[in-house]
C-alpha cells in the first residue's frame, strides 16, 4: 500500500493543475479538466461502471456495496487543483528516504533548504520518507496526496473483494483553492449520506469545525490635484485606504491570533491618487464574533464617509461560508467514526479546529455533512512543502478503516 500510494502521489504531481481566481470559467483552467478526466477514467477501469465527469469537472463514481445488506452510503472527496500562489508547473519532486533529522538541501544553486530550525514539527518524521520539492515550485500535496490516498484505497477494495463494505461514494472537485470548489457540486447526485474531505493537513488531523468567512472590497473614490496647488482640496485615495486599516484593532490580525481567535486580514492593496481598493477576508470562528466583526467593517466605512464626504467609501461585503461545526455537532458519530479508524490503525488523533476553510465547510451547508481528515502534507502553497510517504499509508489505511466501521 506504501508503494502504490506513493506512486500514485508522484504521478498526479506531474499534472499542473493549477486554479486562477481572475478567471471567469469554471473550472478556472482547462488543465484541470486534464488530471480529472484521467481520474474518471482510471475509475472506470478499476471496475465502477458510474464513474463520470460532467461539464463543471466533477468527478463521481461508486463503489456498490458487497456486504449484502443496505447501509449509509459514506462519500470521500478530495480537489485536484493547486493554488495559485507558487508555480505549479514542471514539479521536481524527490524522495528523501529514511531522512535523517539533518536540513534538506531542496535547491543548492539558489541555497533554498528545508530544515527542522525552522519547521520544528519536521523532527516527528525522522526515518522516514520525506516528499520534497526543487524549492521553485509548490509540491501539490494540497490537494493530491488525497487524492492518491483515495484512489488507493478503492483499488486496494476492487482488488479484495473479501472486505465486505457498504456503498462507497468517491468525488474529485476543480478550484478549491480559489474558494469556488462546490459552487456546482451536486449533493443529490453524489448520493452520499455524509462524506469526509481528505484535505487536512499533518497526521491525525480530524477537524469539524471551521471559521465563518467574509470577504469585504472597500473602493475609494479621492481627489488628484497638482500637487504644486493641493492644499485644502486634494484627497489622496492612498492615504484614504492606510488611514481605514489603521481604524482596525492592530491585533486582531493572523499574526498575532491562533485557535479560535478571530482577525481581519488585509490581502490585497492597489490604486492611485485618484482611486484605491483594498481587500480583506474577516473570519471567526464564533458567529456572534463574525458578525460583530462585519459590523466593525461597516462602521469604519460609515466613519471615513462622514470624514471625506458621502459615496468616497464604498463596501462591498459578502459572506463565503461558516462553521460546520453547527451542522455536524449533531451527527457527531460521524466525527466519532474517524477518530476511532484513526486510533485502529495506530493514529493519535488530532481533533482541532481548522483556521480556515475547507470544501467540506460549503457541502456541509448544502446537506452533505463533511468533516476533514488529515491527508499528511505540510507547508501548503509554498516551496517548502512536503509529505512523508508514512503519513499517505496512514491516511489511506483510515479511509479502510472507516469504510469497514460503517460496514
Amino acid at each position: 500500500m506504501k508503494e502504490a500510494v506513493k506512486n500514485r502521489f508522484l504521478r498526479y504531481v506531474g499534472y499542473d493543475t493549477q486554479s486562477d481566481d481572475s478567471s471567469q470559467t469554471f473550472p478556472s483552467t482547462d488543465k484541470q479538466l486534464v488530471l480529472l478526466r484521467l481520474l474518471r477514467d482510471e475509475l472506470a477501469e478499476m471496475g465502477l461502471t458510474d464513474a463520470s465527469i460532467d461539464k463543471n469537472g466533477y468527478v463521481m463514481a461508486t463503489l456498490p456495496a458487497n456486504n449484502g445488506k443496505s447501509g449509509p452510503a459514506v462519500g470521500f472527496i478530495a480537489h485536484v487543483d493547486t493554488s495559485p500562489d507558487m508555480p505549479g508547473n514542471d514539479i521536481k519532486a524527490r524522495i528523501v528516504e529514511n531522512w535523517d533529522g539533518e536540513d534538506i538541501i531542496l535547491n543548492s544553486e539558489l541555497g533554498i533548504v528545508l530544515s527542522p530550525a525552522d519547521f520544528p514539527e519536521m523532527k516527528q518524521y525522522r526515518g522516514q520518507n520525506l516528499i520534497v520539492t526543487d524549492g521553485t515550485t509548490l509540491l501539490g500535496a494540497d490537494d493530491k496526496a488525497g487524492v492518491a490516498e483515495i484512489m488507493t484505497a478503492v483499488e486496494y477494495l476492487v482488488n479484495h473483494p473479501e472486505i465486505k463494505h457498504g456503498p462507497i461514494k468517491i468525488g474529485f472537485t476543480p478550484d478549491e483553492e480559489i474558494g469556488r470548489g462546490v459552487d456546482y457540486f451536486d449533493v443529490q447526485r453524489f448520493g452520499a449520506d455524509w462524506a469526509y474531505t481528505l484535505d487536512g493537513g499533518e497526521i491525525g488531523e480530524l477537524e469539524f469545525e471551521n471559521f465563518n468567512a467574509a470577504g469585504a472590497k472597500i473602493t475609494i473614490q479621492g481627489k488628484n490635484i497638482h500637487p504644486g496647488y493641493a492644499k485644502g482640496k486634494m484627497q489622496n485615495a492612498l492615504l484614504m485606504a492606510m488611514e481605514f486599516n489603521a481604524l482596525l484593532p492592530v491585533f486582531d490580525r493572523p499574526e498575532f491570533t491562533q485557535d479560535y481567535e478571530g482577525f481581519f486580514h488585509l490581502v490585497k492593496m492597489e490604486g492611485s491618487v485618484e482611486k484605491s481598493s483594498i481587500q480583506y477576508i474577516i473570519r471567526d470562528h464564533d458567529r456572534e464574533l463574525f458578525e460583530k466583526r462585519k459590523e466593525i467593517m461597516q462602521q469604519c466605512a460609515g466613519f471615513m464617509n462622514q470624514r471625506y464626504g458621502e459615496g468616497s467609501f464604498v463596501l462591498d461585503m459578502k459572506d463565503q461560508y461558516y462553521n460546520m461545526r453547527e451542522k455536524v455537532e449533531p451527527e457527531y458519530h460521524i466525527v466519532e467514526t474517524a477518530r476511532k479508524a484513526m486510533e485502529a490503525v495506530g493514529v493519535e488523533p488530532k481533533i482541532k479546529p481548522i483556521r480556515g476553510g475547507t470544501d467540506g465547510s460549503r457541502l456541509s451547508y448544502m446537506g452533505l455533512l463533511c468533516p476533514n481528515i488529515f491527508a499528511g502534507g505540510h507547508n501548503f502553497h509554498g516551496k517548502h512543502e512536503f509529505v512523508p510517504v508514512e503519513s499517505m499509508e496512514k491516511a489511506t489505511q483510515v479511509i479502510l478503516k472507516i469504510i469497514e466501521l460503517n460496514a
